[in-house]
């Protein structure tokens, strides 16, 4: 049966490839059936809108995301030789009996094909990252201590800014534990996701996909750097803080390297790899809504890129073919986490379409738009970032809005105006609640944000012992992360 299910999964998003070969993430869950009825984005006649509020998707058909959470939750806790054997054939199925659905019961082809966009650039831009960092190699020659663990991490939030949490993260990760080889423990890889996987790139929108959907969008470009300064820095830095008590604390190994001299230097092996890196992360600027002159493909109206995702899997094949075997080989290069996060977030993209949907169709709805302030746009857009993809989520938010304030997120000028004041009232603080939130609550679990999960693998492939998706929660995110975000929000939303 799961077999069958695969195939279909597979017929269903090839279809969908041949209709649209690729659509552009940014215009996700907006111009969809149901948000387009719902946010009035587009002109259209009554008739036309009441037949598209019948393709809104049905509570219940949030069941298989639900599922897909609990299993990856529980999988390698109760059941791990099955789940770790069956994780691709679980997460495929439940996609596809979602996209089925929509398909065949709903007649919507619109969500599918953009949850397929949206799952295209996501492991394009990974894997690319992931592939072409994995052939440099840093080796820092020092002796560890819990400072020079605050600086690596401090170097790694400003990195997250110039080359995105997804490159700072597979950049880092690994020197990170191999200089603490000797006292490595889980609480040095959950503080790594939380400032350098997630809160570190707050700052431009090369730092996070939210972000870069709002400069998309129409956010100018500094806006980030200029807003998000003081509640990054001071996030940063009480992180940083917390972590420097557990780690002064952490006696394992600390005796084992006395005798060891140091040089204090820090050497590279396949700087090659680091052009490919700048190639990614110039090619994230492809955008044919952006730059007119970039090929596009139009369909339903719109146009949407392929070149940077072509550009992409390009740099993934070539990086690694080129890459220099002793950094390879240091590095212990493996495909398994890359494969492990392109099969989880298959199931992922496939199954939330119908939350998204319904959760951004309510934020825009006269009910939901009557709840709209900074407040609630942090503390929905957090919590929501936090088990869903925080990108559409971001997304969906900034649309809600806009909507309540007479605004459309498909007029460049009215999200220009909206993030400058003006003659949105309250409208900047609101677009800093959901940018700060939408980054920072990221790293609330494993699947809020993309690199969470592949540093993760990165960390049990070397024989680290993680925590569980449940442990992460209540070992971490809870006592120590959940506290600092509502001191984020103490100080800098709620007496706003």
């Amino acid at each position: 049966m799961s077999i069958v299910l695969v195939r279909l999964f597979l017929v269903l998003f090839i279809t969908f490839s041949v209709n649209a070969v690729y659509a552009h993430p940014v215009e996700s869950n907006f111009d969809n059936d149901t948000s387009t009825s719902v946010l009035n984005l587009a002109e259209t006649s009554s008739d036309a809108t009441v037949d598209e509020v019948h393709h809104a998707p049905p509570g219940w058909t949030v069941i298989p995301f639900a599922l897909l959470l609990l299993m990856i939750a529980t999988g390698p806790l109760f059941y791990e030789h099955f789940w770790h054997k069956n994780y691709p054939k679980v997460a495929v199925a439940l996609a596809g009996m979602v996209v089925a659905y929509y398909l065949f019961v709903l007649h919507n082809v619109h969500s599918p094909i953009h949850a397929l966009a949206e799952y295209v650039q996501f492991i394009a831009l990974l894997a690319s990252l992931y592939i072409a960092s994995g052939g440099i190699m840093i080796n820092i020659d020092k002796k560890v201590t819990p400072m020079a663990n605050v600086i690596l991490l401090l170097v790694g939030a400003v990195i997250s800014n110039l080359i995105g949490t997804t490159g700072a993260s597979m950049l880092l990760v690994r020197p990170f534990i191999r200089l603490n080889k000797t006292r490595i423990r889980p609480y040095h890889i959950i503080f790594f996701i939380f400032i350098v996987s997630n809160v570190g790139g707050s700052l431009t929108p090369i730092g996070d996909p939210p972000l870069f959907l709002g400069f998309l969008k129409g956010v100018p470009f500094f806006w980030t750097l200029t807003n998000n300064l003081w509640p990054w820095l001071f996030a940063i830095l009480l992180l940083a803080a917390i972590f420097y008590f557990f780690d002064k604390r952490n006696k394992v190994g600390n005796g084992m390297d006395e005798d060891t001299e140091y040089s204090n230097k820090l050497s590279l092996i396949g700087a090659r790899n680091f052009f490919w890196l700048a190639l990614v992360i110039g090619s994230v600027f492809l955008d044919p809504n952006v730059i007119d002159w970039v090929p596009a493909i139009n369909y339903d109206g719109q146009k949407f890129s392929f070149i940077r995702e072509i550009i992409m899997f390009c740099v993934a094949f070539f990086s690694f073919k080129f890459a220099k075997k002793e950094a390879i080989q240091g590095n212990e290069f493996s495909f398994e986490p890359i494969r492990e996060v392109a099969f989880i977030f298959i199931g992922i993209f496939g199954t939330m379409m119908p939350a998204l949907e319904l959760v951004g169709g309510f934020a825009a709805s006269p009910e939901g738009s009557k709840l709209i302030s900074h407040n609630t746009l942090y503390w929905g857009t957090g919590l929501l970032s936090g088990f869903l993809d925080n990108a559409p989520t971001y997304i969906n938010f900034l649309t809600a809005a806009l909507a309540a304030e007479g605004g459309s997120i498909l007029k460049m000028a009215d999200v220009i105006a909206f993030s400058e004041g003006g003659r949105f009232i309250g409208s900047v603080l609101d677009l800093k609640a959901i940018s700060i939130a939408a980054v920072f609550f990221g790293a609330f679990t494993y699947i809020g944000n993309g690199p969470n999960f592949m540093v993760k693998s990165i960390a049990e492939q070397i024989g680290i012992k993680m925590p569980s998706f449940f442990g992460y929660i209540i070992r971490f995110s809870i006592p120590f992360l959940l506290p600092l975000l509502l001191i984020v929000w103490l100080v800098f939303f709620a007496f706003a």
